[in-house]
């Protein structure tokens, strides 16, 4: 009975939340620049997993390696075709995150304190949550190339 409230609590939450719209600001980028924000998003992601990871068997050198490699030193590899399109409160918010990564790396290798580093962690993931919440990413009409011949090139496998 219990897990058939569940379910059904789960689907109306589900259902209620599809029929909402989307009121987070468009971002609107070439499928290059999507490709490269959500390349270090994803990167971003794991090198946290990788971090808990380390937390967990409390591995603070592999912490400071892992929180190093998502710092400043991370954001700047060819974002300068970004900035003229993404928004300066987008850029601070990222910016911010690199930030804190370098903090943790720091921390992580001076005071090896799990507990301090849970909470910088958790402060650095409410800046990724709340930028989740702000923004979403469409593509724009401008080909790059890379649509052309991908497109082009699932046309030939259909005949």
């Amino acid at each position: 009975m219990k897990k058939t409230v569940a379910i059904t609590l789960s689907f109306i939450a589900a259902t209620a939340a599809a029929g909402e719209a989307d009121t987070r600001r468009v971002l609107p980028l070439t499928e290059h620049q999507r490709d490269h924000v959500l390349t270090e998003m994803r990167a971003l992601l794991s090198g946290t997993q990788n971090i808990l990871d380390a937390l967990s068997k409390e591995d603070m050198t592999a912490v400071a390696r892992e929180a190093r490699s998502l710092g400043i030193g991370m954001a700047h590899k060819g974002e300068d075709h970004l900035k003229a399109v993404l928004p300066k409160e987008f850029m601070q918010m990222g910016m911010s995150v690199h930030k804190a990564f370098d903090q943790i790396a720091t921390d992580a290798e001076s005071m090896k304190d799990t507990k301090h580093t849970l909470r910088q962690l958790g402060k650095a993931m409410q800046t990724c949550n709340a930028c989740h919440a702000g923004y979403q990413i469409r593509l724009t009409g401008h080909s790059t190339g890379r649509e052309t011949q991908s497109s082009h090139h699932q046309h030939q496998h259909q005949h």
